[in-house]
């Protein structure tokens, strides 16, 4: 606890980056009223921070749907997504209704919402 008897805010690191993790780890460690939890201690907040390079275990996006969820969150239509990558507008559709089924989304702009909520893109 700290000096005030308020009782500490204990924090865990969720980092995939070791360097940052013990950057953080010492940094924090020097702020009053803040501490990392023990092995095997319950925190009441944990900093989460995942190299955006690598997708989500939960979800299985193919590279094209990668690709026509980048140019959705464009803003392109599915014609401009088609031409942009040599397809056919029918082919866009399905990999569209592919993504909002994977995404658990309601439309297009849900999709891109919920990709990058999720860290499978970056706005």
């Amino acid at each position: 606890m700290s000096a005030d008897t308020t009782p500490d805010i204990v924090l865990t690191l969720e980092i995939d980056d070791p360097a940052l993790a013990d950057r953080l780890a010492t940094l924090l460690g020097s702020v009053a009223g803040l501490r990392l939890a023990a092995p095997g201690e319950t925190a009441i907040a944990t900093i989460v921070a995942r190299d955006p390079r690598v997708m989500p275990e939960d979800i299985a996006l193919t590279q094209r749907e990668l690709d026509v969820l980048a140019l959705m969150a464009e803003g392109a239509s599915n014609k401009m997504i088609a031409r942009q990558l040599n397809i056919s507008v029918h082919t866009v559709k399905f990999h569209v209704g592919s993504l909002l089924d994977k995404l658990d989304a309601t439309g297009r702009t849900d999709a891109v919402a919920h990709a990058a909520r999720r860290g499978v893109i970056e706005l």
